[in-house]
């Protein structure tokens, strides 16, 4: 390998892990404390879980569509700017809300260009995997850690400023998105590089193709249940746990325990695949998420919380890795960004968007006691991860295509 494609490899990967570092701090700030700010402006239990769950039904439909065509165009650095430019400009229009339905209105049009980011970000950190050697742990977990820095800086800029500051939060990490955006890598460079950031348009018929396979469909259904497990956690978890006395420094330092564990699966994550599989890994989290949801439930005190947020690790880490390598060892790179939008839509929306839209009433009915369901969705999804070991056959879902 010569010298040349190692510089224009490195650089390549720098540049994605700079733009997961941007996508991870409004991550870090908006998924922990948007709750927390719309608790502050007043919205009841309810009106939080409908107002986080119907923006995530936007996926259903507008990431698969934008996911295709961006394989259509072959440039996904050209479409992820344009999304970045759309949830910076979007993001400020909360400033400027009062009502219920005008903060709803905000976020659902801060949906339809946030939503799609990720896929696309995968697709071409995957690709990047296949065709250029590159470790996708490695470009992921800065993602993991500007997630830290987010909801611990965020918690402690709350208590000082309180809940309704943590509007800036969010507005700076957009910005921040989009400034690495502008770094991302370009569309062009030396063989395997080039094609990693370029490829041949997919045909709508091959998009329907994907969309049919019944393993796809049996994935897409076993992985979006253990990420719909976290609906309470994401929707619930930092205000349960200041009803508990715990302070808001501390949850913070609770959601960063949580990355940090799966920062260190990251940090292994191609020794990790190699050795247990893509399937096996979505298989442990759904075991994990039967453990920690079952325990979290009993309202365990902040000794036993702590290191039981270390299996986020699995329930998280695990189920994601598994999730992005199977669909690399199991879908063409030409319909690469294609299931990526799928996987996004049914897993992040269709089944969290459910699970949040239930969450509000449920959290209502039996507040932490509502974990018990998502431990029950872990049940579903380990065997479903069973049925989906003994079907697939490891080989990819289609051939490759020669044109």
């Amino acid at each position: 390998m010569n010298r040349d494609f190692e510089d224009g490899r490195s650089g390549f990967a720098t540049r994605l892990a700079i733009y997961y570092g941007g996508i991870f701090l409004i991550v870090g700030s908006f998924t922990p404390y948007f709750p927390v700010w719309l608790d502050a402006r007043g919205m009841s239990s309810g009106q939080i879980g409908f107002m986080l769950a119907v923006p995530l039904f936007i996926r259903v439909l507008f990431t698969p569509a934008v996911s295709f065509a961006a394989d259509r165009i072959g440039d996904h650095r050209l479409v992820l700017k344009m999304l970045s430019w759309g949830t910076f400009c979007t993001m400020i229009i909360l400033i400027w809300c009062d009502s219920f339905w005008q903060i709803f209105a905000a976020a659902l049009i801060i949906s339809l260009f946030w939503t799609t980011i990720m896929p696309l970000t995968e697709t071409l950190a995957m690709t990047g995997v296949r065709l250029a050697d590159l470790d996708y742990g490695r470009m992921r977990l800065w993602g993991s850690l500007t997630f830290i820095v987010a909801s611990l800086g965020g918690g402690y800029v709350i208590e000082g400023f309180g809940a309704l500051s943590s509007i800036w939060l969010f507005i700076t990490a957009a910005a921040l998105l989009l400034l690495a955006s502008q770094m991302l890598p370009r569309p062009k460079g030396l063989g395997r590089l080039k094609a990693a950031t370029t490829g041949s348009p997919i045909r709508f018929s091959e998009a329907l193709s994907l969309a049919r396979s019944p393993i796809f469909l049996l994935f897409l259904i076993t992985s979006s249940l253990v990420s719909a497990g976290h609906a309470i956690y994401y929707s619930f978890g930092t205000l349960h746990w200041q009803t508990l006395g715990i302070s808001t420094g501390t949850i913070g330092a609770l959601w960063a325990i949580g990355v940090i564990a799966e920062i260190v699966l990251f940090a292994y994550s191609r020794p990790v695949v190699a050795r247990i599989g893509s399937l096996n890994l979505i298989l442990i989290a759904g075991f994990a998420a039967v453990l920690r949801w079952s325990v979290t439930a009993t309202d365990p005190p902040l000794a036993l919380l702590m290191p039981l947020q270390i299996l986020h690790g699995l329930t998280f880490g695990a189920a994601h890795l598994g999730s992005i390598y199977f669909i690399s060892e199991s879908v063409p790179a030409a319909y690469a960004a294609t299931a990526q939008g799928l996987y996004a839509a049914f897993a992040a929306g269709l089944v969290m968007g459910a699970a949040m839209l239930g969450a509000g009433t449920l959290y209502d009915l039996v507040a932490g006691k509502a974990y018990f369901v998502m431990a029950a969705m872990g049940v579903l999804s380990v065997a479903c991860s069973f049925l989906l070991i003994k079907l697939w056959n490891g080989k990819p879902l289609f051939a490759e295509r020669t044109d």
